[in-house]
């Protein structure tokens, strides 16, 4: 399959992209945020290497997901 250029793809397909990388900016800012202001005690592994994943891997939005879904622990009351 022969790549395209920006210019050669369609205004839908130039949107869906947009709109793709706009979600997982604001995933990975949200998650980024969440665990600065999260004691380290209630982050399951390691703070660095959560940032580090949020920060580093690109795969739409799944490890800002994971995040929230795996790597916080609900705070003991």
């Amino acid at each position: 399959m022969a790549r395209k250029r920006w210019s050669q793809l369609s205004s839908r397909a130039r949107r869906l992209i947009i709109l793709g990388g706009t979600i997982e900016g604001l995933l990975k800012i949200a998650a980024l945020v969440s665990l600065l202001r999260r004691p380290a005690e209630q982050v399951n592994g390691s703070k660095l290497r959560w940032a580090a994943a949020i920060m580093l891997v690109n795969a739409v939005g799944a490890v800002p997901a994971g995040y929230f879904l795996f790597g916080r622990r609900k705070p003991q009351s």
